[in-house]
C-alpha cells in the first residue's frame, strides 16, 4: 500500500513510519526538512537495530529499517509544508492512505498566528489536497476529550469554556480531517508513554528535579496513559483495518492512574525517593511557568497540556485495541520500555 506519513521527524511519525515499512507498504514520509526526517529515521534505526539484537539473542526474528528500506517496503522523503501547502499536491500523488501527525504548541515569533489557528489552516490544506488527490483514508492522532457526566464528549466548538485551547484545537482538526475524506480513522489519546513523548518527558523531568514533587489539585484527576508500542500498532493497523471506518476511537492502557499516582509511580520505576506535596489548588498560570523552568520545556507547550488538566480524561468503551487487534501494555512495562529508550541515547540524571 502507498502511505504518506506526515510530522515524520516528529515523536510518533519517525516510530511509524518504520513499523509500515517492516508491514512491507511504500512509505512517503513528508517533512519541511528532508534531512531532520532522515536523521529521525536514522535513530529509530538505530533503536530497531538494537531492539533486532537483542531479540535474535533470544532466537526470535524481526524486520527492520535498513538505509529506508525494509525487505517489501521501501522509503521517500519529500518536502513539504502543510501550513502554506506548498509540496502537499506532489507528496499526495498516488497516496492511499495519509497520517497526520502534526500539531503546532511552540513557542511563536510576536505577531505570529495562535496555534489553534495554525492548527486549523494546516488541517484544511491537508484535508482539500488529500480529498483532490483520491486519497482513500487520512489517519490522525489526536487528544482525549473531557466528558460529561452523561459520557458524551465535551463540545469542541467554543461553548463549553472547561475545554482547553489544545484540546478544543487537537478536535477542530480532527473534524476537517475526518470531513474530508469519508473512510478516515482518528485516534484520541491523552499521555502517550514514550522516550521522545514531551508529556512523558516534561513528567519525568520534574521526577528529576524536584526534590519533593510539589501537587497541585489536578493531581487527582485520572487518565489511562498508553504504551507508544501500542499506540504505534494502532496507528499502523488503521492502515488497512476493514473493522472500522469514518469514525474516531477512544484510546487508552489498560491502567486507570491519576496524575499524582503516575509521577509517584515513575519515581519508583527510576528507584529515586521523592515525597509528595499536595498542594490543594490550581495556580495553573502560575505552576505551568515553574514546571517548564524546573523541566527546561517550552513555557506554551507546558502551560496548553495544563490548560486540559480539569476534567478526567478517560476514554470512552470504544474496543478500540480488540478493534485494532493490538494487545496493551501495563502502565509499568511502558514506563520501563521508555526509560530504557530514554537512556540509550542520553543519560537519565536521577539515575
Amino acid at each position: 500500500m502507498r502511505v504518506l506519513v506526515t510530522g515524520a521527524s516528529g515523536f510518533a511519525g519517525s516510530l511509524l513510519v518504520p513499523r509500515l515499512l517492516a508491514e512491507g507498504h511504500a512509505v512517503r514520509a513528508l517533512g519541511r526538512d528532508p534531512e531532520r526526517v532522515r536523521g529521525a529515521l536514522e535513530r529509530s534505526r538505530e533503536t530497531a537495530h538494537g531492539r533486532q539484537r537483542r531479540r535474535e539473542r533470544d532466537g526470535r526474528q524481526t524486520a527492520g529499517l535498513d538505509g529506508g528500506r525494509c525487505r517489501d517496503g521501501e522509503l521517500e522523503v519529500v518536502r513539504g509544508d502543510v501550513l502554506s501547502a506548498d509540496g502537499l499536491e506532489r507528496a499526495l500523488e498516488g497516496i492511499e492512505v495519509a497520517y497526520y501527525l502534526i500539531h503546532s504548541m511552540e513557542r511563536l515569533p510576536v505577531g505570529a498566528r495562535s496555534f489553534p489557528e495554525r492548527d486549523r489552516i494546516a488541517a484544511e490544506n491537508f484535508a482539500a489536497a488529500a480529498s483532490a488527490a483520491g486519497v482513500r483514508r487520512i489517519v490522525y492522532l489526536g487528544g482525549l476529550m473531557p466528558r460529561h457526566a452523561d459520557g458524551a464528549t465535551r463540545s469542541p466548538a467554543g461553548s463549553d469554556a472547561r475545554l482547553s485551547r489544545h484540546l478544543a484545537s487537537r478536535a477542530q482538526v480532527e473534524q476537517v480531517l475526518l470531513a474530508a475524506v469519508a473512510d478516515s480513522l482518528a485516534l484520541r489519546a491523552s499521555i502517550v508513554i514514550g522516550a521522545r513523548s514531551r508529556s512523558f518527558r516534561l513528567l519525568v523531568h520534574l521526577v528529576e528535579r524536584m526534590p519533593v514533587l510539589a501537587l497541585p489539585s489536578w493531581q487527582a484527576l485520572r487518565t489511562q496513559p498508553i504504551d507508544e508500542r501500542d499506540v504505534i500498532a494502532m496507528l499502523a493497523a488503521c492502515a488497512t483495518t476493514t473493522r472500522v471506518s469514518a469514525r474516531a476511537l477512544d484510546v487508552g492502557g489498560p491502567d486507570v492512574l491519576t496524575y499524582g499516582v503516575m509521577l509517584r509511580r515513575i519515581a519508583e520505576l527510576m528507584l529515586v525517593n521523592r515525597p509528595a506535596l499536595k498542594l490543594g489548588v490550581r495556580l495553573t498560570g502560575v505552576t505551568a511557568r515553574v514546571a517548564a523552568a524546573i523541566a527546561g520545556e517550552d513555557p506554551e507547550l507546558v502551560s496548553a497540556l495544563m490548560e486540559g488538566l480539569s476534567d478526567d480524561l478517560l476514554p470512552a468503551h470504544d474496543r478500540a485495541e480488540e478493534l485494532l487487534g493490538v494487545r496493551l501494555h501495563t502502565f509499568d512495562s511502558a514506563v520501563e520500555h521508555a526509560l530504557a529508550q530514554w537512556e540509550a541515547f542520553e543519560p537519565l540524571v536521577a539515575r
